[in-house]
């Protein structure tokens, strides 16, 4: 890539909240400027959505306009995209607002580092990457750590970094099993209720693990390594009394896992072997008067050398933008509730209180 010459009133980087600028960008390759712009050029224009930046492709030469310093923003994002594009990674107009948006909050970030280490390449040539810091730090702990914890809420990529790990661990023969596990858990549906016998039950529960499992790879192929054994999908029930060695070991929706089943599946890990915990805290469907075994192992296990724990929030959301905000939403809720009832104890204290006051 190169740049052409930047046309602005003063000096770019120095330039003052305000002032107007204009700046050019020359791409080279025409098939990463195809890429970078997006179908119908929607990441171009959700570029210019996001900054404000007025932004108009000419030939292979990117023009923009716009305030000095979210021009400056523009420039700094479209030439890291561009190399890490021109690398053979694929970004996606969400993968490149969410890189924008990381370059916004952090001068320091790299879009290269995080987006082009590819994790695995799918069998229709998608790679598989990290897409925000945390997911970056996920990865790296589940490379250089036997147990790792990954906690936050839905869609920041928990589950499917870590199966993305566990075949190209198999792959390159690093383990010999995958092992994939989570609670048969109820969320508002009784299990008995459903038609069918054990197996026919608990599938449902297990059906999101297939679902990352078959993106990844060749439908076949994960139909004969799970024919093999060399994939085993079961409820965590299923884990109690063995010993795993030379897996690659998932425990998916671990929120749900009582303390008991917890203490339990850590306890399972063998020889030359991972094991990936993942979960939302946030979101525990276990009885009135059962704790979560996740929430207590964050608590006793935070310290302990070997062992990994990774935190998510919204910012790191893959799935669809409006997740996002959902998230949000309901943290803004669950917070309005937590101060109302602190007041309602602060208020029965001060009664309490005033009771005894006037008792005396």
């Amino acid at each position: 890539m190169s740049h052409g010459s930047v046309d602005a009133v003063g000096d770019l980087s120095a330039t003052q909240k305000g002032t107007r600028v204009r700046a050019q960008v020359e791409v080279e390759d025409t098939s990463v400027l195809l890429a970078l712009a997006g179908p119908s050029d929607a990441t171009l224009k959700a570029v210019s959505q996001e900054t404000g930046v007025d932004i108009g492709l000419r030939g292979t030469v990117i023009h923009l306009s716009g305030e000095g310093r979210e021009v400056a923003l523009v420039e700094r994002f479209l030439a890291e995209a561009v190399n890490t594009l021109a690398r053979g990674v694929r970004m996606t107009t969400h993968d490149c607002m969410r890189g924008l948006r990381l370059l916004r909050r952090d001068r320091s970030a790299s879009l290269r580092d995080i987006f082009a280490d590819v994790v695995v390449v799918t069998p229709n040539k998608r790679t598989i990457t990290p897409k925000s810091p945390n997911q970056k730090r996920y990865v790296q702990c589940i490379r250089t750590h036997d147990l790792t914890f990954g906690i936050g809420p839905a869609g920041t990529g928990k589950t499917y970094l870590a199966m993305a790990m566990a075949v190209q661990a198999l792959a390159e023969r690093r383990v010999k099993r995958i092992i994939l596990t989570r609670p048969a858990v109820e969320a508002g549906e009784r299990l008995g209720f459903l038609p069918g016998d054990l197996a026919e039950k608990v599938n449902p529960y297990l059906r999101p693990l297939y679902d990352a499992l078959h993106d990844m790879m060749d439908l076949d192929r994960a139909q004969a390594l799970i024919q093999r054994e060399h994939i085993e999908v079961a409820p965590l029930a299923f884990m109690r009394g063995r010993t795993l060695n030379d897996c690659f070991v998932i425990l998916d929706e671990a929120q749900n896992a009582t303390s008991d089943q917890m203490r339990m599946f850590l306890t399972r890990l063998g020889h030359s072997s991972k094991s990936v915990v993942t979960g939302d805290i946030t979101q525990v469907d276990l009885p009135m008067g059962n704790h979560s075994g996740l929430a207590e192992a964050q608590s006793l296990l935070k310290n302990i050398d070997g062992i990994a724990l990774c935190s998510f929030s919204d910012v790191d959301v893959v799935r669809h933008p409006l997740v996002q905000k959902i998230i949000l939403a309901y943290e803004s809720r669950d917070a309005s509730a937590e101060r109302a009832a602190e007041r309602t104890v602060e208020g029965s204290e001060k009664e309490a209180k005033n009771g005894i006051d006037d008792h005396r």
